[in-house]
C-alpha cells in the first residue's frame, strides 16, 4: 500500500483528500501546515507527498525546497495559484506534477498513480525495476540482480532495501522499518532490522548501505 502525506491547510479539503484516497487503497497521513509537514516527513517514510503552496508557518515552495534537498520522492503541488511563475518556479523545484484548484478528483487519482508509476523504471518485460548503480530490484518478482546476477531474497528483505531505495539521500530509523513494513505484526525486538540489513550485505555484497549509528540506515541519493 503505498503511503501519502498529504500537506493541506483547508480542513474541508482535507477530508476531502483523505476519504477519496482512502477509498482507492492509499495510506493517508495529514499536515496541516508547512512545519508539520516536515516534521512528519522527517520521521516517518511516505511513497508520495501531496503539496499545497499557500501554508501556514511555512509555505509549500520552501517545504518543497527543504525535502529536495534529502529526498527524491515524487511530490505533487495542488494549489490554487494558476499563474506561469508559480508552476515554473514548481517545476523548478523538480516537482513531479502541478494540480490547481478547483480540481477533479477522477484526475487528481490518476495523476497520482501516473506519478508513482514513474517513481520506479520499467524493464524490457515490463516489469517495475528500480536501479541503484550496478543493483536492479525488480518489484514484481521480489528479486534482486547485482552485476547482472540474480539473488533471491526473502520477501521482508526485499522490502527493506526497497524502502531504502526509494527514500535515497534520507536516514530511516529502525521505528521507520516497523512501523512500515512491520506494522501490527511486530512483537519483538527492534533489532530485527539490523538482521535483515546484514543479510541484504551478506547475500547481494553490497556496501552502499550506510549505518548511522545509533539511528538507522541510510543511501546515499544517487547523482
Amino acid at each position: 500500500m503505498h503511503r501519502i502525506l498529504v500537506v493541506e491547510d483547508d480542513p474541508d479539503i482535507q477530508e476531502l483528500l483523505k476519504n477519496f484516497l482512502q477509498e482507492v487503497g492509499y495510506e493517508i497521513v495529514l499536515a496541516g501546515d508547512g512545519m508539520e509537514a516536515l516534521s512528519r516527513f522527517l520521521t516517518a517514510p511516505f511513497d508520495l507527498v501531496l503539496l499545497d503552496v499557500m501554508l501556514p508557518k511555512i509555505d509549500g515552495f520552501a517545504v518543497c525546497e527543504l525535502i529536495r534537498k534529502q529526498s527524491c520522492i515524487p511530490i505533487i503541488m495542488l494549489t490554487a495559484l494558476s499563474g506561469e511563475e508559480e508552476q515554473i518556479r514548481g517545476l523548478d523545484l523538480q516537482i513531479d506534477d502541478y494540480i490547481t484548484k478547483p480540481f477533479s478528483m477522477p484526475i487528481l487519482i490518476r495523476k497520482i498513480a501516473a506519478v508513482l508509476r514513474r517513481s520506479t523504471v520499467p524493464g524490457e518485460d515490463g516489469h517495475k525495476i528500480i536501479a541503484y548503480r550496478n543493483l536492479a530490484l525488480d518489484c514484481d518478482n521480489y528479486t534482486a540482480s547485482v552485476d547482472g546476477s540474480t539473488h533471491e531474497l526473502t520477501q521482508r528483505e526485499f522490502e527493506v532495501l526497497r524502502e531504502l531505495l526509494t527514500h535515497q539521500g534520507r536516514i530511516l530509523t529502525r521505528q521507520n522499518f516497523l512501523d512500515k513494513l512491520w506494522r501490527y505484526d511486530f512483537y519483538g525486538d527492534e533489532r530485527v532490522v539490523d538482521t535483515h540489513i546484514k543479510n541484504l550485505r551478506k547475500k547481494l555484497g553490497i556496501d552502499f548501505i550506510q549505518t548511522i549509528r545509533g539511528v538507522g540506515y541510510k543511501i546515499e541519493k544517487e547523482n
